[in-house]
């Protein structure tokens, strides 16, 4: 239980900007805070939830509740997931050799790509947010960011990681991603008892994460990091797209 208990601690205190009260690390509980990612992502997707409900209440104006729904999930990561999309977007669209590619993907700095993949990607969360919402199918957010996250850490778990990547000393293989994948599908199967197509969110979200990933994995050579949080960042995308449209 102690190793659960750190694994979550140190899953808030990295993916997570609201300030942690209990903090713990243990290099030798990786596995547990990367199992403890889904269930980081069901309690901030309740927060973005909680937050789409107030602005439905106060009738707040469609433009400030678009601004608002696509910012929220950005701000309460620290924009960390945020980074790695803007990260492998240097990396991948630089169409260099893959050394070039892993090169630029640690680059601290930013280059043209990821700033116009940032403005595409938020203009494209902006306009889907200003679709018209009703407001019980918000409930669906917390399963999308904890089916997306799932995802991102069966992928993590299962496999191998880039030489640069600070999960490389972890162990990895089919045995260690099984428990995300659990998660995965329970979030989706959650998702029945939704109103109306609820299913839909956390199914596009876990479907998108994977996608992304398998074709970062190939472009790059490995897993990562940066790799696993652009995965989130698109996935939670497609998720509330799959809820709006």
């Amino acid at each position: 239980m102690k190793k659960w208990l750190t694994g979550f601690s140190m899953c808030w205190g990295m993916f997570c900007a609201i300030p942690n009260p209990v903090r713990r690390w243990d290099e030798g509980c990786y596995r547990q805070m990367l199992l403890c990612l889904p269930f980081l992502g069901g309690m901030l997707g309740l927060i973005w939830a909680g937050i789409g409900f107030l602005l439905v209440h106060i009738s707040a104006p469609g433009p400030i509740f678009a601004l608002c729904m696509t910012a929220v999930p950005w701000c309460l990561t620290g924009f960390i997931h945020l980074d790695g999309f803007m990260d492998c977007s240097d990396a991948v669209l630089s169409r260099r050799d893959r050394a070039r590619r892993i090169e630029i993907l640690k680059d601290p700095h930013v280059g043209s790509f990821a700033v116009i993949c940032l403005v595409l990607l938020a203009l494209t969360g902006y306009s889907v947010w200003s679709c018209p919402v009703e407001s019980g199918k918000l409930w669906a957010l917390p399963l999308l960011c904890a089916a997306a996250r799932g995802a991102s850490a069966a992928a993590v778990l299962g496999f191998a990681p880039l030489e640069s990547s600070g999960y490389k000393s972890m162990e990895h293989g089919a045995a260690p991603a099984i428990g995300a994948l659990a998660l995965v599908a329970a979030a989706v199967a959650l998702g029945v008892w939704l109103p109306g197509q609820g299913i839909l969110a956390p199914l596009a979200a876990a479907v998108a994460a994977g996608i992304v990933i398998l074709l970062l994995r190939r472009n790059l050579g490995g897993m990562s990091g940066d790799i696993s949080g652009a995965a989130i960042t698109l996935a939670e995308l497609a998720g509330s797209a799959a809820l709006l449209l």
